[in-house]
């Protein structure tokens, strides 16, 4: 089978690529670093590969504004004693961030925050214009809404300053605050049940306060139509487009069957609506209106006779402005002064002004984050959790089909902004829950994990995961809340993580190795030029052809899974090899030095292709195997090669010698060292 060709997948000429935004409150988990950083790293580091290191931007940022923020910053003040100010604590929080990432190879080409540095300017300014866009097209609307002020501490609360339990039918989540869930839900404040007041404990009034909306609702053909197209695209995983489609259902109250006679009675006053029976075993009945606004208005007259309701996922009006202090100002419109944005609606467009920022950096003409965001031969794609799929997969494609209306960006003639490709992935638990800072079991930390594993074995463990299928458990054996003490310390108890691991320090070291020290042994540390055999080369295009696939898929745990059987074979082809030619020597053969030199030159060619396959997952190591095989990082991992043997990478004069020299490797060298600890 011949490698795949461009014909078969395409690349984009250009890329961008996001991990989302940690909050600015706290630092990183494993859950941000194993379950999105590491995955969008991977793939990053395979498109500089595929395409080319300058067409590709891997941007990120903390998210320094938003409710979070206020609340981290107001508990560190009054409980940890913290005396600085909200900027100096989300820059504190921001470099413990960044070391994180670096330490975990996370190979960012920028990383600053929608409020540090010059992407502080940019942002605010692309804010503006992006907001102002919306309103000139129409799609922004001043709404009167109440919102929870806490009469003992005389404030309005922040979204995070309000906890109660989610007002969104089967959601179960006990973190509700005040318009939306820890799960991701979004509901109007006046829905969330019981609420309280976390600066003071008591029940907050509803006050009523002034912000813009855009109006999503009125995109919902829109997004029927984008759903569409994503269920037909193989690449785009189910859990995408199966939780857009469940925000285009139409609006739904559901009321406790306790509750039916109270129904009844004032069913006549309630707008036009259709009933349905509770199903089977179900312990409510549903009303269903036609639009948002019959269904509010009919929301006020069960809440004024004092019937209890949920609601469903729909489309409401997304809110873009708030009224704390501490975020990206708002444009005045229609001379409405002192807003904010909300954090949700500028942490989608930030990506772009990182962009922006970072070419301003490089020294990019200002227009070149275009060439990015909106050419036709261009991609985006966004590594996020599933929880934010409301946010980049319904409001994100909404405002930018709005933006692309009549030329916002940049006068009539210029392209719009191009939707992106989700990577969605499920949660990365704790055990068997979900990682949060907030809950019983807190999470090991990226560095309280680097106590104990090398950043190698972490980084291939996360990818081997699959949580672009399901939920999976992390389960690291030293910070294990199902075992004891006693457990921690057996040796005989396995630990997850270090399964994959073994590959590297064992089977990949074990073929690395072998070829320089046999290079040094026989062949004065030179690698062999020539045609490897026919079965070796068959063998490398089809696991090339089928890593290529699935890293089209962004299917990471097949990316593993294949990398794993190719080392596997490289190794035994060595291992087979050599004993047989050592075996030929032995018995005097005339061939036994050509059969030496052959294998030598095939498993250098394996090493090769395993290497270039590896970069993304454990590029440290990889590049160490470069640096010793003495080529340029920028040929050695490129995929612009036929793959038909490692003359590809030599000179016409090495090609004619027939030999490449390489550096002599030190006795007992690992490329990928076990973690200190795990010597003991």
């Amino acid at each position: 089978m011949e490698r795949l060709t461009d014909a078969d997948l395409v690349w984009p000429t250009r890329a961008v690529v996001t991990a989302g935004m940690p909050y600015g409150n706290k630092p990183l988990h494993f859950g941000h670093i194993g379950g999105v950083f590491v995955p969008a790293d991977a793939f990053a580091r395979f498109l500089r590969d595929r395409i080319g290191a300058a067409n590709v931007r891997f941007v990120s940022g903390t998210d320094c504004f938003g409710s979070p923020i206020n609340e981290g910053y107001r508990k560190a003040v009054e409980s940890d004693g913290f005396s600085g100010t909200i900027d100096e604590y989300v820059m504190g929080n921001h470099i413990r961030q960044k070391e994180a990432l670096d330490a975990f190879d996370i190979s960012l080409d920028i990383f600053e925050g929608s409020g540090i540095g010059r992407c502080r300017e940019v942002h605010q300014s692309l804010s503006e214009k992006l907001i102002e866009g919306l309103y000139e097209q129409g799609y922004l609307h001043l709404e009167e809404t109440l919102q929870f002020f806490d009469a003992q501490a005389n404030t309005f609360l922040n979204g995070r300053q309000v906890v109660g339990r989610c007002p969104v039918q089967g959601c179960k989540s006990e973190h509700g605050y005040a318009d939306e869930c820890d799960m991701g839900h979004q509901y109007d404040p006046a829905d969330l049940i019981n609420p309280v007041s976390s600066m003071t404990g008591t029940v907050p009034e509803m006050r009523p306060v002034k912000n813009w909306y855009f109006d999503l609702p009125a995109f919902a053909g829109y997004l029927r139509e984008h759903v569409k197209a994503l269920e037909m695209d193989p690449d785009v995983r189910p859990v995408v487009a199966q939780t857009i489609d469940e925000f285009l259902a139409p609006p739904v109250i559901f009321v406790k069957n306790e509750c039916h006679d109270a129904y009844l009675a004032v069913a006549d006053e309630l707008p036009p609506h259709t009933f349905r029976e509770a199903e089977k075993g179900k312990q409510s009945f549903e009303i269903q209106f036609d639009s948002i606004e019959e269904r509010d208005r009919a929301k006020g007259l069960l809440t004024s006779e004092g019937i209890r309701f949920r609601t469903s996922k729909t489309l409401v009006p997304f809110r873009i402005t708030g009224s704390i202090e501490w975020g990206v100002h708002a444009p005045v419109l229609d001379g409405v002064e002192g807003l904010t944005v909300w954090c949700w609606p500028e942490s989608l467009w930030a990506p772009i002004s990182f962009t922006i920022a970072l070419n301003d950096e490089l020294a990019l003409p200002r227009n070149t984050w275009r060439e990015f965001w909106c050419a036709d031969d261009a991609q985006v794609y966004q590594f996020i959790g599933q929880d934010n799929i409301y946010f980049y997969g319904v409001a994100q494609p909404a405002i930018w089909e709005a933006l692309g209306k009549r030329g916002v960006f940049g006068g009539p003639d210029a392209k719009p902004l191009r939707q992106t490709t989700l990577v969605a992935n499920h949660h990365l638990l704790f055990g068997k829950t979900k990682a949060s800072s907030s809950g019983a079991a807190k999470p090991p930390t990226g560095e309280e994990l680097l106590e104990h594993y090398t950043v190698d074995q972490l980084r291939a463990h996360f990818l081997a995961l699959g949580l672009g299928q399901r939920s999976v458990g992390f389960k690291p054996k030293p910070f294990d809340p199902a075992l004891s003490d006693e457990q921690r310390a057996d040796k005989r108890v396995a630990d997850p993580v270090l399964k994959e691991g073994t590959l590297l320090t064992n089977v990949f070291n074990r073929l690395a190795r072998s070829c320089f020290y046999e290079a040094a042994k026989s062949f004065d540390c030179t690698m062999p030029l020539g045609d490897p055999s026919a079965p070796v080369v068959s063998a490398a295009k089809e696991a090339l052809g089928r890593y290529e696939r699935a890293m089209h898929g962004f299917e990471l745990h097949t990316v593993m899974q294949l990398a794993d059987e190719f080392i596997r074979y490289s190794n035994k082809h060595w291992a087979d090899g050599i004993k047989a030619a050592t075996e030929a020597e032995e018995a005097g053969a005339g061939d036994a030095a050509s059969m030496r030199r052959q294998v030598l030159l095939d498993s250098f060619y394996l090493l090769r292709v395993c290497t270039l396959m590896m970069h993304p997952v454990v590029p440290r190591g990889c590049e160490v195997i470069c640096d010793y095989m003495d080529f340029e990082a920028s040929e050695f991992f490129s995929w612009n090669y036929d793959f038909e043997r490692n003359d590809e990478l030599c000179h016409a004069g090495e090609i004619d010698q027939g030999y490449h020299k390489v550096c002599e490797l030190p006795p007992r060298f690992d490329f990928f060292r076990k973690h200190e600890s795990q010597y003991q």
